[in-house]
């Protein structure tokens, strides 16, 4: 069984950058700060937190520097067989 939401993937971008955003701010690093400590340019980071727009790469130097590379390396580590036949491909 497939799984829908009712998200685009523009809005769970943006969810993630706001819950990102507000964990730097409950840790009380600014923008700047994070942008130096984490080695991600301002701008980014800025644009990051206003669109949910970053790469990869950026992301994951932002998650390690906020202490939460761990949840990152657990992304899609949960993911539920969809049916049967996943589970046998799986098992071989």
């Amino acid at each position: 069984m497939i799984e829908y939401t009712w998200e685009t993937a523009d809005e769970i971008d943006l969810a993630m950058a706001k819950r990102l955003k507000n964990i730097r701010r409950r840790r009380k690093i600014t923008q700047k700060q994070l942008a130096a400590r984490s080695n991600v340019s301002y701008a980014s980071l800025k644009k990051f937190e206003q669109t949910g727009e970053i790469s990869l790469i950026s992301l994951t130097k932002i998650a390690m520097e906020l202490g939460l590379s761990e949840e990152l390396r657990s992304l899609f580590t949960q993911a539920a067989y969809l049916d049967i036949e996943e589970v046998i491909k799986d098992g071989k």
